[in-house]
C-alpha cells in the first residue's frame, strides 16, 4: 500500500471519529449538560466568580423546580445569562421587609447556605403568578435579582446549577438545602 493511500485511510478514519463524536457531544451540549462560568460576586460564598458550573437543562421540566436550588437563566431584556437562587414558587407570596425575607408570612430560614446574619437590603412583596419565580443571589448587597426587576417567567431558565467542576479543590455536586419558617409570635 502506497504511502498517499495509507494517508489516506487515516484521514478517513480521524474524519469518522470527528463525526462520531460529533453526532454524540452536540444534542448533549444543546439538550442535556451545558457549561456555565459564574461572572460576578452575587452567588459568594458559595460560587465565585470563575467557577466553572456544569447546568442540567432538562429534569427541570419534568420535576417542578425547588425552593433552594440554584438555576441559571436568561432575561431578555438584559441578554446575559443569570445564575440565582429560588427562593419563591408559583402562586406563593414573598415580602422582603427589615432586612428579613418572608413566604406567605413567615421568615424563611435560609442559614444552610447565607452568611450568618446577613441582611436582606429591599423592602417588597410579590405575590408569584403560575409560572413565576422570585430569585435572590446569595450575596444580596452585591446581587442584582427579583428584588430589582420582579419575577422570573418560568420560560426563561436555561436549568439547575448540577455541578462545579472549577476550581479543583471545590469539585462538589451541587446539592438543595433545606428550608424552614420560623414562627412570628
Amino acid at each position: 500500500m502506497s504511502f498517499f493511500k495509507r494517508s489516506f485511510s487515516f484521514l478517513i478514519e480521524i474524519v469518522k471519529i470527528v463525526v462520531i463524536a460529533l453526532v454524540i457531544v452536540i444534542p448533549i451540549r444543546y439538550f442535556v449538560f451545558q457549561p456555565f462560568f459564574v461572572r460576578g460576586q452575587s452567588m459568594e460564598p458559595n460560587f465565585y466568580h470563575g467557577d466553572y458550573l456544569i447546568i442540567e437543562k432538562i429534569s427541570f421540566r419534568f420535576r417542578e423546580i425547588q425552593r433552594g436550588e440554584v438555576i441559571v437563566f436568561r432575561r431578555s431584556e438584559f441578554g446575559a445569562a443569570f445564575i440565582k437562587r429560588v427562593i419563591g414558587l408559583p402562586g406563593e407570596i414573598i415580602k422582603i421587609e427589615d432586612g428579613r425575607v418572608y413566604l406567605e408570612g413567615e421568615v424563611l430560614n435560609e442559614a444552610d447556605y447565607l452568611t450568618q446574619n446577613l441582611e436582606t437590603a429591599g423592602s417588597i412583596e410579590v405575590i408569584l403568578g403560575e409560572d413565576e419565580f422570585f430569585v435572590l443571589g446569595d450575596n444580596r448587597d452585591a446581587s442584582f435579582d427579583s428584588r430589582k426587576w420582579g419575577a422570573l417567567s418560568g420560560e426563561g431558565i436555561i436549568g439547575r446549577v448540577h455541578l462545579r467542576l472549577w476550581p479543583m479543590n471545590a469539585f462538589a455536586l451541587i446539592e438543595t438545602p433545606s428550608f424552614y419558617l420560623e414562627r412570628q409570635y
